[in-house]
């Protein structure tokens, strides 16, 4: 779908249409990152699913969605908190949080497939509604490229694993490092039970 097909379909949800996606559910290390996009009617050429775009792209397309008065909020969670309440638990969170602190009412919360979220509003989950969706694809776009900052500065701090490359995922190489080096301080513990001896 172009871009302004993506923002006709939310037409049909109201005038303050919410969307809401998350990052970050299946990487073996990091945060989970969930974003709410409330576009108010701003149209800015190029948002999409934030899988089908490039890495540059994403990162110009998110300095245009934050600058350019779209209300918006980031919910975080850590990879703790993964281990402590289970990744989807932990998702549906940072959705919740995100939502509630996007400091307008909206009509409707399109959210990408996840369900029953404790929200005050109507909400509507979308089987890939980041690809179907305007505002769940701005959402897409800004909690992506948050959650792929996070990762490039926990490079940083920990280089033998790769992260700016891989960003927490489960590549060869990725793999290969933390039966190599160990679990670092981020890894989750419960999803690296096959790489370590931990």
């Amino acid at each position: 779908m172009t871009t302004r097909e993506l923002f006709e379909f939310d037409k049909a949800y109201g005038e303050q249409v919410a969307g809401v996606d998350e990052a970050g559910r299946g990487p073996l290390a990091g945060p989970v990152v969930a974003a709410c996009c409330v576009p108010c009617g701003i149209f800015i050429e190029g948002i999409n699913d934030s899988k089908k775009i490039s890495e540059a792209k994403r990162e110009s397309l998110y300095e245009k969605i934050v600058n350019s008065g779209m209300v918006f909020a980031v919910g975080i969670f850590d990879e703790k908190v993964i281990d402590s309440i289970n990744i989807l638990n932990a998702t549906k969170s940072a959705m919740e949080n995100c939502i509630k602190n996007i400091g307008v009412i909206p009509d409707i919360v399109l959210i990408d497939a996840v369900k029953g979220l404790d929200l005050p509003f109507a909400q509507l989950p979308i089987i890939k509604a980041d690809a179907k969706s305007y505002a769940v694809a701005a959402a897409s776009i800004i909690a992506k490229v948050t959650r792929d900052r996070i990762m490039r500065e926990y490079d940083k701090k920990f280089p033998e694993y790769g992260f700016a490359k891989h960003k927490g995922y489960g590549t060869a190489a990725h793999i290969a490092a933390i039966k190599k080096y160990g679990p670092c301080d981020i890894h989750r513990r419960s999803f690296i039970g096959n790489f370590t001896n931990e």
